[in-house]
């Protein structure tokens, strides 16, 4: 693998930020036609597709914070001289070509390949085909910022591939590829398991819990859930399951005050047994299986729990590892819930919004990992990079003691 010098690859990325302010009516123009050629009731796979002025911004200072951040290839780890004279340097270094695979969200294209580019990898980009305008645009102008700095193309490709040639390429890839991050649904996510025969890195479903413990602070915990809840339906740090600790003050009040202020904002509820001997009228879990779901959508499932250790046990089963909160005055609870709670995000006392690149000092991400190898939670630009070690002798030779 090559290596690019950060000043050409920050070249780029300047060249790409004027193309993309340049080529804005003709970017949303292209948006605008994948918009109206989509014929989906999924209004989460909807807004995720939309590109607008404010869109291309983030796309820029996307870039911008990518351009401006330290280039995270070749650094060194760490170094050690060994008695012998053996020099050993652990540096960072590229993965080489990967993969990405996702569905709408055309700042998927801005974002992946900034990234990855920095990184100094080759990045191949599959987009869903409700977004084929939107990207085609996005990766020509990605081609123009690399031609004017004087570099191929082939860092950054577009793939054309229906399902079952995605799966043929997958299984028999006609370039070797290092890494494979799918971004979406459960179904994709076991495609790509099924089918990859390299490294895959899982950004997996967000369907994120909430724990309202009895010592709560009421009016914070309300607010939390609003938020957590209707900020961004679509986004993956969502809030999905609400567990209320049947020992909290006023319990019955509060669980109807929370049920009418979550109608009022169309939200639609689910309830297990317990809580609907309080909302009679609210639908009724009918199925175990929804507790493993992620919604994407203006609905939320509110269960009452026993205590804590009970909440810690529920989410540990049915999430999906994304994000959990606890929302508490003790911070002692706190602790204990953060610890044990088994996602790639624990908050005490705040929304799971926060679970994104940007929000957390990141920067721009590749995807929220739920996977424990190589990294946990958002992948940026310091995370994509793998390691390689540097050996420096003088003749030496390994003898057996």
């Amino acid at each position: 693998m090559k290596l690019l010098n950060t000043e050409i690859k920050n070249k780029v990325l300047q060249s790409m930020m004027k193309i993309i302010d340049k080529q804005r009516a003709n970017i949303i123009a292209a948006n605008k036609e994948d918009l109206e050629a989509f014929t989906k009731d999924d209004r989460a796979l909807y807004d995720r597709l939309i590109v607008d002025n404010a869109k291309i911004n983030g796309m820029i200072n996307a870039i911008e914070e990518v351009k401006n951040q330290e280039d995270p290839v070749n650094q060194i780890i760490s170094s050690t001289t060994l008695n012998s004279g053996l020099k050993i340097e652990n540096k960072s270094a590229p993965f080489g070509t990967i993969m990405i695979i996702y569905e709408s969200r055309p700042d998927v294209t801005i974002e992946a390949a900034v990234l990855a580019f920095k990184a100094n990898s080759k990045i191949l980009l599959k987009g869903g085909k409700e977004a084929i305008n939107s990207n085609l645009i996005l990766e020509k102008c990605w081609h123009q910022a690399l031609e004017e700095n004087n570099l191929s193309k082939d860092w950054i490709k577009l793939l054309h591939l229906k399902r079952e040639e995605t799966q043929e390429f997958l299984k028999n890839p006609p370039e070797k590829i290092d890494l494979i991050v799918p971004r979406g649904g459960e179904r994709l996510i076991k495609f790509v398991k099924d089918h990859a025969t390299c490294a895959v890195l899982i950004s997996g479903r967000g369907n994120n819990f909430l724990y309202v413990s009895k010592n709560a602070d009421w009016l914070k915990s309300v607010k939390v859930i609003i938020n957590a809840k209707t900020d961004k339906i679509s986004g993956c740090n969502a809030l999905d399951k609400v567990l209320i600790d049947k020992n909290i003050p006023e319990y019955e009040k509060k669980v109807k005050e929370l049920k009418t202020i979550l109608n009022k904002l169309d939200v639609d509820l689910v309830v297990d047994e317990k809580i609907s001997k309080l909302l009679p009228n609210e639908n009724k879990i009918l199925s175990q299986s929804i507790w493993y779901e992620e919604f994407l959508a203006m609905k939320l499932l509110i269960a009452e729990v026993d205590n804590e250790d009970n909440a810690i046990d529920m989410i540990n089963t049915f999430s999906g590892g994304h994000s959990a909160s606890i929302i508490t005055e003790n911070k002692i609870q706190a602790e204990k819930f953060m610890q044990q709670v088994d996602s790639a995000a624990v908050y005490h006392n705040a929304s799971t919004r926060f679970t994104d690149g940007g929000q957390m000092g990141v920067g721009a991400e590749l995807a929220i990992s739920t996977d424990k190898l190589h990294h946990r939670g958002p992948l940026g630009l310091k995370q994509l990079v793998t390691n390689k070690y540097y050996v420096f002798g003088d003749g030496h030779i390994r003898t057996n003691i």
